[in-house]
């Protein structure tokens, strides 16, 4: 048996971070994961993602040479070699937790975690079983993919976003079920990679969850890249074979047809990992499958906390890392400020990328406010022109009352590093005058954020 100020039991981004923050507060901590240190994040979402992401970009700026005056000939990729630099940089990261766990003294126990009791629990490998106690346990153990009840995914030619990572072959044709980040990001990865892909959502436009200008233009731009996009459908049976998937595909008319994909992937959401880790001996309080916490990432249970995707939403991972600061500052005795879901950020880097923080035109109006809106494109600005990337815009949302930021909607080349300047300012509680009488930079993308601003007020320079 072993004693600690604190276990946390996951180390994903919200787990490996609530561990060193309490290290470094002085806390004895240990951290139990089943897998790969960094958790699926780390190892099989975000980071590789990006880097898959990475390559196909580059694959397009490199069929597109002759619009910079470039000449490039011959150009074609290897798919296995594209997946083995996301897997070396997923590797390359996995080794920096682990590092990161000796440097702040984090004791790390590899296997399957169990709560036997409030501060009690379980690791389990290899047959052998030991237990660990302390004061404080914070649940971190994430989520994974939905499949579809009629076909669950089979690695080979239907697919969850894991498969999709480390394919074992190019999809000539790819059918792609729902278009929320991870949908989106796999259809643009791989239409950029030379698949022909159809996306299909039953909602009535992709990315539903950002606002509906976005979501007009980025189908619109998806459209004009070469992919089928499907809105207001729904795939009513799936069928693989050893060479193809069969889908029946219902579409916005009611009607159904039949149509053959090589491959498949499902990407309808996430289920989240609260099964056989001991939580109904306990009478931890849940909701549909996800644990209720309060602001400072307590359960109902004394001493056991909660973070990250096995919470409520937004399931994002720097959302999942900020709650783990969080419980952990109040584990060790501070005053930690509770996190606000409206000014967290999302991102999805498909191409063109979207970013958001924030009401949507469309909630704000719901929520009873009255609205002034600014929308600046990138055809207004001379960096966008030089790069290349002239297609998008900037939309600020404000409090015509008050002139608080209710939110900012971007869709373009670089956006997903451009919105933390608004997450900032919505944070800080900054007005619209906050907004205009700061300086920015030229040229840059970012005088756009500027431009949004000044256009909310009927003020816009370059437009």
């Amino acid at each position: 048996m072993s004693d600690y100020d604190l276990i946390v039991l996951g180390s994903g981004p919200g787990g490996y971070v609530a561990a060193i923050r309490a290290a470094q507060l002085g806390l004895k901590v240990a951290i139990v994961e089943r897998e790969n240190l960094g958790g699926i994040c780390l190892n099989w979402g975000c980071i590789p993602t990006k880097a898959l992401l990475r390559s196909a970009e580059i694959y397009h700026y490199m069929q597109h040479a002759g619009d910079y005056g470039l000449m490039a000939a011959n150009i074609s990729a290897d798919i296995d070699a594209v997946v083995k630099r996301s897997r070396g940089v997923a590797k390359q990261l996995n080794q920096g937790v682990t590092h990161l766990m000796k440097k702040n003294k984090i004791t790390v126990h590899m296997g399957d975690g169990k709560l036997i009791a409030a501060n009690t629990l379980t690791v389990t490998k290899d047959g052998k079983t030991e237990e660990l106690t302390a004061k404080n346990i914070i649940l971190a153990t994430g989520a994974r993919a939905r499949d579809l009840p009629f076909a669950p995914a089979d690695g080979k030619r239907i697919w969850t976003y894991r498969h999709a990572m480390v394919p074992p072959e190019m999809p000539k044709k790819l059918l792609v079920i729902g278009s929320g980040a991870i949908g989106i990001e796999f259809a643009s990865f791989y239409n950029d990679m030379g698949a022909e892909v159809t996306v299909v959502e039953m909602l009535d436009r992709i990315v539903p969850v950002e606002d509906a200008d976005v979501s007009a233009f980025l189908e619109k731009a998806l459209t004009k890249q070469g992919m089928k996009i499907m809105t207001g459908a729904g795939v009513e049976s799936l069928k693989a074979s050893a060479t193809v998937v069969s889908a029946a595909i219902k579409g916005r008319d009611g009607k159904v047809a039949q149509s053959e994909f090589t491959h498949c992937i499902v990407a309808i959401g996430i289920v989240p990992n609260t099964e056989n880790i001991g939580l109904e001996a306990l009478g931890v309080e849940m909701d549909r499958g996800f644990l209720k916490t309060d602001p400072m990432c307590r359960t109902n249970v004394p001493g056991l906390w909660a973070i990250g995707d096995i919470t409520a939403p937004p399931w994002l991972a720097h959302k999942a890392s900020h709650e783990g600061v969080i419980a952990a500052e109040a584990i060790a005795g501070g005053h930690p400020v509770a996190m606000d879901p409206l000014n967290i950020p999302g991102c999805t880097y498909c191409h063109p990328q979207v970013a958001s923080v924030g009401l949507t035109e469309a909630k704000a109006k719901e929520a009873g406010y009255d609205v002034k809106v600014g929308n600046f494109p990138f055809l207004g600005n001379g960096k966008a022109i030089a790069l290349g990337e002239a297609e998008g815009f900037i939309k600020t949302v404000f409090d015509a009352k008050t002139g608080e930021l209710l939110g900012a909607h971007m869709v373009g080349a670089e956006v997903t590093e451009l919105i933390q300047g608004y997450t900032i300012g919505k944070t800080a509680e900054l007005v619209e005058a906050d907004f205009m009488h700061t300086v920015f930079p030229h040229p840059t993308l970012s005088e756009m954020m500027h431009e949004s601003v000044l256009g909310a007020y009927g003020k816009m320079i370059h437009m």
